[in-house]
C-alpha cells in the first residue's frame, strides 16, 4: 500500500495528525498511524502526536502489542514516520503515565500544546484527530 502511494504527488502543506487512542480502541489508533505513514509515503510534511493511550505506542515495544487483522503492522507505520516525519508524545500525556523523554524510543520527542497549536495553526497546515 505504502509504496503505491510513493508515486502520487502531494502538494506543500503540512499534515498534523493527533492519535488519541491505544489497545483500548486499535481501530482508530491504527487508522491515525495508517494516515501519518500515508501522507509521508505522498511526501507531506506530517506530524503525528500521540495523545491520551496512544502516548504507550512511544515506549519500545509497544506498537507491536497492537495487532489489527488486514492492518498493517503499528510498528511498521511508526517506522515509516519516523523516517521522514516527526513523532511527538504529549508531555501531559507521557508525564500522567510515568513515561519520560529518555523512555521513548528514539526519534519520538516530548512536547506539550503550545507546540501543537504551532503545528496546527502554521500556514498551509490540516489537523486530523482519531
Amino acid at each position: 500500500m505504502l509504496t503505491t502511494l510513493r508515486t502520487l504527488t502531494c502538494v506543500t502543506r503540512s499534515l498534523v495528525v493527533k492519535a488519541t487512542s491505544g489497545a483500548d480502541r486499535p481501530e482508530a489508533a491504527n487508522q491515525a498511524f495508517t494516515v501519518a505513514a500515508a501522507a509521508v509515503a505522498a511526501g507531506a510534511d506530517v506530524s503525528l502526536w500521540l495523545t491520551g493511550e496512544s502516548a504507550w505506542f512511544a515506549l519500545p515495544g509497544r506498537a507491536d502489542e497492537l495487532v489489527l487483522e488486514h492492518a498493517t503492522p503499528l510498528s511498521d507505520l511508526l517506522a515509516v514516520v519516523l523516517v521522514e516525519g516527526r513523532v511527538t508524545v504529549c508531555s501531559q500525556c507521557a508525564l500522567r503515565r510515568g513515561i519520560t523523554a529518555d523512555a521513548v524510543i528514539p526519534g519520538v520527542r516530548v512536547a506539550g500544546a503550545p507546540v501543537f497549536v504551532e503545528e496546527a495553526l502554521a500556514e498551509g497546515a490540516q489537523a486530523l484527530v482519531y
